[in-house]
């Protein structure tokens, strides 16, 4: 389930050039700015901030604006950096999908909302890529434990 091609191409570029150094960050679609934590970040690494937030922002145009992607940067010793950018936390998608702003503070006694199975899967279809799961059937019993440990009921 994982995309074969984008770790490949990671690892020709990595053994191409030297890795300084390597940054992961949770970054809005489409709202990648100079201020932190994207400049406190990439700062002190030397990349060029305004080239990371412009091509940031250009790959994540097709997401809503606003939802946290995480992102791992590698800045190279000659100041030059790639990214990879993931799929949205579960956490995140649970959140939507229950129409909810935040979990429950005591998930085991207070619950703070409702999911279904389908909703899951859909859940699921988005981030296969980077779920650690072989069959999508185990991908729901990752997500479906997600959503508990927020206090979120799962439904048939």
């Amino acid at each position: 389930m994982r995309p074969f091609k984008i770790h490949t191409i990671l690892k020709e570029l990595l053994m191409s050039k030297k890795l300084k150094q390597c940054i992961k960050l949770q970054v809005p679609a489409q709202k990648a700015n100079p201020s932190p934590p994207v400049g406190t970040a990439l700062g002190p690494a030397g990349a060029n901030i305004m080239d990371f937030c412009k091509a940031f922002n250009e790959r994540t145009k097709t997401a809503d604006p606003g939802t946290p992607i995480p992102v791992v940067v590698y800045i190279y010793e000659d100041r030059s950096f790639t990214f990879v950018t993931k799929t949205p936390p579960a956490s995140y998608l649970l959140l939507k999908a229950a129409s909810l702003s935040k979990g429950s503070g005591e998930p085991n006694k207070k619950k703070a909302g409702k999911v279904n199975w389908k909703q899951i899967r859909k859940i699921v279809e988005i981030k296969k890529a980077d779920l650690n799961a072989v069959t999508m059937e185990a991908g729901d019993r990752i997500i479906a434990g997600t959503a508990r440990s927020m206090g979120i009921d799962v439904e048939s």
